[in-house]
């Protein structure tokens, strides 16, 4: 791809554009997934997205604008839902065992991974100048399970005993690792048993109103 042109920014193009620009960042990350950076190529960009050699040089003159690009779009896809009304904004523990039973249970999810984690994984074998990105993109994650850790801590659900830093890291940690393990076994019981496990933690620091 050739670097001397600057990438449309999503806001800057028509519907239409913006619909080609998700097709070809959908079909790369299905390719990235498959095969790893290095071996996805712009020829099967361009047959998978079904457009041209000009229009996907268009969207994205070079790999690593292109690779940027879907690291944004996976990272915008997984934080959207996790801040919308999926998982009950996360108001209580109960909403994190939605966030579980939802991944457990969703079998794309099983046999793809995670599509950031997994895309994070085969990123990082390279040398693309990428690694921030996805530092910022887990680390926003990781901020919605800690805010929303701390709004139960202020209302009084949650025992000042707890760290919601550290629980927000072991949540995340547990989904990586657990969605890992899964795809290896090929069975989910690793992924449900370390979300169980994270959650029940979470949970020993909860307070009812009864108590």
């Amino acid at each position: 791809m050739k670097s001397t042109t600057a990438a449309p920014e999503p806001r800057q193009l028509t519907g239409k554009g913006q619909a080609t620009r998700a097709r070809i960042l959908e079909h790369t990350a299905a390719l990235i997934y498959r095969n790893g950076v290095h071996a996805t190529n712009n020829e099967q960009v361009r047959r998978a997205a079904g457009v041209s050699g000009s229009q996907l040089n268009h969207y994205f003159p070079t790999k690593e604008s292109l690779v940027l690009a879907v690291i944004a779009w996976q990272a915008e896809n997984v934080l959207s839902l996790h801040r919308g009304d999926e998982f009950d904004s996360f108001e209580d523990v109960e909403g994190f065992r939605k966030w579980a039973a939802f991944y457990v249970g969703y079998e794309r999810a099983f046999h793809e991974g995670c599509s950031l984690g997994s895309l994070a994984s085969e990123i990082i074998k390279t040398d693309l100048d990428v690694h921030d990105e996805l530092s910022e993109a887990f680390t926003q994650w990781r901020l919605i399970f800690r805010d929303s850790l701390a709004r139960l801590q202020r209302l009084g659900r949650l025992s000042n005993d707890a760290d919601p830093e550290q629980l927000a890291n072991l949540l995340l940690a547990a989904f990586q690792g657990g969605m890992l393990l899964a795809q290896i076994a090929r069975e989910i019981s690793p992924l449900r048993d370390a979300l169980r496990a994270a959650i029940d933690h979470v949970e020993s620091f909860a307070i009812t109103p009864d108590s």
